[in-house]
Order: C-alpha cells, then structure tokens, then sequence
C-alpha cells in the first residue's frame, strides 16, 4: 500500500520497536530513503514513531522540549523548505483515565512546542492524537463522554489546538461527513460494521489552507486497527 500511495513523507505512530529492531522490509522500502525513529527509554515495546521521508529533511528534532513526555519517544519533527511535518503519538488517557492528568499536561506542552514551530513556518500535524473531537467524530458519543479519547478535557485540549491558528484539514473539507472514522476495536466486528472512532488527524497552520488539496481517511487499508489518511498539499 506504501508504495503504490507513494507518499513524500511517511508518519507512523505506535510502532512499538526501537531503532535496531526496525524490520528490513521497511528499511528497504522504495522511495523513502531518508527514516528517523523515536521508541521509549527502557520501555520496549512501548510508544514509538517512525517518519519517513522521500528527500533530506533540512534538520529533524525529537521529542517537544519537556522531559516529562520525552522519555516515551511520541514526536519526531522534520523541517522541509517550506513547513514543518511534525509525526505524533499522543498519550492514551488509560482505561478508568488513571492517565488523564499526564495526558493533559501533554496537551498543553504539545500545544506550545507547535506554537514555537509555526511561528519559524508553517506546520503539518500528522498522527494519532487519541481523541476523537466532536459527536460526529465517533459512532457512539452519547456511551463514550467518560471514556478515553472523548472526555471534555481531552476534547477542549483539539479545541485549544484549533483555536491556536490550526486546521483539522479532514473536517475543514468535509465538514457533514459521517460515519468517517480512522480507529476500530478488534472486538465484536467494530470494523464490518463501523463502528469507530476518528482519531487520526492531518492537521495544518491556517496558513496552509490555500495549499491544502484534499485530506483523504483510506479506510479500506487493512492492517491495523487504525487505518492510514492521507494528506495531499501542494508545496
């Protein structure tokens, strides 16, 4: 799928594997010479994200400045000419939000590291940032309000986001579309029948918009329990 959707730059999050255990077949992937991987410190098998890239980023930075959330290795940012690509993992608030607080402070210390960002150039967000933003984002909000990815304070953290001079590049294009979800769980055939979640976003700086071509969810790309989006910008 890779090859055939021949991405300029390819972000991959979760991937649960350091750099030493990265498999062959993707070091030898055609076209994305150029790959950068952050993993956890001492957590094997933990966290992780990978970007890839078709041509040398001017410069690649890991992780967002805070050593609370750094550890866990969640972000790896590539400056290109004209924007900054930034792939993210963003924290879990865990079953019973044991992990809300963390994943909140990283919210607000994400929020801040790509304000630092876009003032230099624009920016493109690409990854799973574990919530799905409003009630069209997921199939059964009215049952999710106190589950993970779509608490109030997890949802007000995207509206902050948003708020910040970024564009959720999916819903600014397709605004009424429903039923258009990146996520399922492995259990009860959530998949067959839909019932999902978006929790995968391209995100851009405002500034980006008259750029943006088209933000694509490619849902019939199995794999995962995510499916692959795609984000097409002349630049």
């Amino acid at each position: 799928w890779v090859q055939e959707e021949a991405p300029d730059v390819l972000c991959l999050q979760e991937t649960k594997c350091g750099v030493s255990a990265v498999p062959p077949e993707i070091r030898a992937l055609p076209g994305l010479p150029h790959q950068f991987w952050a993993s956890a410190e001492g957590r094997p098998g933990y966290s992780g994200v990978g970007l890839l890239a078709k041509t040398e980023p001017l410069n690649v930075t890991y992780g967002i400045g805070d050593p609370e959330h750094d550890a866990d290795g969640r972000v790896v940012t590539a400056e290109f000419p004209s924007l900054f690509v930034v792939c993210a993992y963003v924290p879990n608030a865990g079953r019973g939000l044991v992990r809300l607080e963390p994943r909140l402070r990283f919210d607000a210390a994400f929020l801040e590291f790509l304000r630092r960002l876009d003032a230099q150039k624009p920016v493109l967000l690409c990854g799973d940032l574990n919530v799905a933003h409003a009630e069209i984002d997921l199939c059964h909000p009215r049952a999710n309000r106190a589950n993970p990815g779509f608490t109030p304070q997890e949802r007000e953290g995207f509206t902050r986001l948003l708020g910040a001079g970024f564009v959720d590049s999916f819903r600014h294009l397709y605004p009424e579309a429903r039923g258009a979800f990146t996520f399922w769980t492995y259990l009860g055939g959530a998949r067959a029948r839909n019932v999902g979640w978006r929790l995968d976003y391209a995100v851009v700086s405002r500034r980006l918009l008259g750029s943006l071509c088209d933000s694509k969810i490619r849902s019939t790309v199995a794999g995962s329990d995510h499916c692959p989006i795609t984000a097409l910008l002349a630049v």
